[in-house]
């Protein structure tokens, strides 16, 4: 959460996602390092589907608690949505490494482009608050 003079629910999402998609592209350059190595096995994130659960199950993210003392607020169950695993499908060399140069190349620019347009989505509504803050 925003410990900021702003705290805004959007903003917190966007924060989440940013941290999502970060995590992703440090899991994408480690399977990239990792091509040659044998018995490596890929590793991928997926945040989305928890975030969207998160989101859904009551419209805010879960408040993370970092003391006992701390409120949980109306949902006290905690929800990580930067979970790392083993990518499933895709196919095992002689070797038993299973990366796919052209997939992490692939998911690795998806992952740029969608990092740009969220803080690019951020800038906007930064430099819109501050417009409405000025008046």
């Amino acid at each position: 959460m925003s410990t900021g003079m702003v705290s805004d629910s959007t903003l917190n999402l966007a924060q989440k996602a940013l941290d999502g998609l970060s995590l992703r592209r440090d899991v994408i350059s480690q399977n990239i390092a990792n091509v040659d190595t044998p018995g490596y096995q890929a590793q991928q994130v997926n945040f989305e589907t928890a975030l969207q659960s998160a989101i859904n199950s009551s419209g805010t993210l879960p408040m993370t608690t970092t003391n006992d003392r701390h409120e949980t607020g109306l949902q006290s169950e905690k929800t990580n949505m930067l979970e790392i695993g083993l990518r499933k499908g895709g196919s095992t060399r002689a070797d038993g490494n299973n990366v796919n140069i052209d997939q992490e190349l692939e998911q690795m620019t998806e992952t740029g482009v969608s990092y740009q347009a969220l803080t690019t989505a951020i800038t906007k509504k930064l430099s819109l608050l501050k417009a409405i803050a000025e008046r």
